[in-house]
């Protein structure tokens, strides 16, 4: 029996048998503290195992007292060595060793700087156009499933609260009052603003109030407002049901029969689609006393001549095609936001993916329709 002690807590002693079956004994402590032997001295073993024609390993570490991970690994390195056609019997290794030694031989080892190599121009091409086609795809499911949702309203099926309805109406409604005003109070100053210096040129200072009144009924006003509502209320409902998903709570509402699209989905459309063209009435309004505050101010208008003149300017088309326009951002701001929490990922990560990713579809889908409303109004000349 050859012997090779390399401190007083560490031993690994190897011998062959009459029968053809070398022996390897563990004993003493294995951990990364102790002065463990070097990797080569199972490559001798294995070596000399080879020219003496062993058919059979036979690892005992019944003596090993402590282990940890270096002791894993040094098993490991020696079964990479050992050739195919020789067993090795590991019946005498503790069997949390074991364990660790199949799990880590189960995953093959990545080589060092192995590059993959990058996909070519059509393979590129195709990926993008399945992940489009899927994406299309998840969009128009949860469209029906959200239509379905509101089959089931409108006939009194829906699992859905009533109190839900109202909570997100307030919060979509009276507390977005306070930005909303600001922002179209502004708008309509500066639309004034641009409209006083270009206007005083010709003498038609007058005109401020029809550049107001119409450029906020008909435009700014609709799309200020959901671009508002795109950063306030669809990021929020985004990271609603995004947070819900990574706690699995939606998983747990699919658990007790209720439906998510019902549940959840559908209160926060209904109550922002219907709240927007009440909040773009409201932003018109606002507007138009901002721009007010500038003609009075600036342009020396009085205030009647200011009210007469804008209500001669409008029309109730106007403010109609305001007010389809800010519900349609309501619909397109609140799936979005609700599409975007439910397909979220189920990390801190991925939800606030969701509420940025949110924000920006609603914003590139209000100018889009707002874009093809322009096209439209302009072949009905409305």
């Amino acid at each position: 029996m050859d012997a090779i002690p390399q401190n007083t807590k560490t031993r690994l002693e190897h011998r062959l048998d009459a029968a053809g079956k070398m022996l390897l004994i563990f004993s003493g402590s294995w951990t990364v503290k102790d002065d463990l032997p070097d990797y080569s001295l199972i490559s001798r073993i294995v070596q000399e195992s080879q020219r003496s024609d062993v058919h059979q390993y036979v690892v005992d570490a019944s003596k090993v007292h402590k282990w940890d991970s270096i002791f894993v690994t040094f098993l490991i390195k020696f079964l990479e060595l050992c050739p195919d056609q020789v067993q090795v019997d590991m019946a005498m290794v503790p069997a949390g060793v074991q364990r660790l030694v199949s799990l880590a031989r189960a995953v093959p080892e990545v080589e060092a700087g192995e590059k993959q190599t990058p996909p070519g121009l059509l393979a590129s091409l195709g990926s993008k156009t399945f992940q489009a086609a899927g994406a299309v795809a998840g969009v128009l499911e949860f469209v029906g499933d959200l239509t379905l949702a509101l089959i089931a309203l409108l006939q009194g099926k829906a699992k859905s609260r009533s109190r839900d309805f109202f909570t997100f109406l307030n919060d979509c409604g009276p507390s977005a009052l306070p930005i909303v005003s600001l922002i179209s109070g502004l708008v309509g100053l500066i639309l004034a603003f641009v409209g006083a210096v270009q206007l005083k040129i010709f003498g038609a200072e007058i005109y401020v109030a029809d550049l107001v009144g119409i450029g906020m009924a008909r435009e700014m006003g609709a799309m200020m407002t959901g671009i508002i509502m795109a950063g306030r209320t669809g990021a929020a409902f985004a990271a609603q049901l995004g947070t819900m998903q990574v706690n699995e709570e939606i998983d747990a509402l699919k658990t007790f029969g209720f439906s998510p699209m019902e549940y959840l989905v559908l209160p926060r459309v209904a109550a922002l689609s219907i709240m927007m063209p009440l909040l773009c009435i409201y932003a018109d309004v606002v507007g138009m006393l901002g721009g007010l505050v500038v003609a009075a101010s600036m342009l020396d208008i009085p205030i009647v001549q200011y009210y007469n003149q804008t209500v001669e300017a409008l029309n109730l088309n106007h403010f109609l095609l305001g007010v389809i326009k800010s519900f349609l951002f309501g619909l397109v701001i609140a799936v979005s936001g609700c599409m975007k929490g439910i397909k979220c990922g189920k990390s801190a990560y991925n939800v606030g993916l969701a509420a940025t990713s949110a924000v920006v579809v609603s914003i590139v889908l209000i100018v889009l329709l707002d874009g093809i409303f322009a096209v439209i109004c302009d072949l009905l000349g409305i």
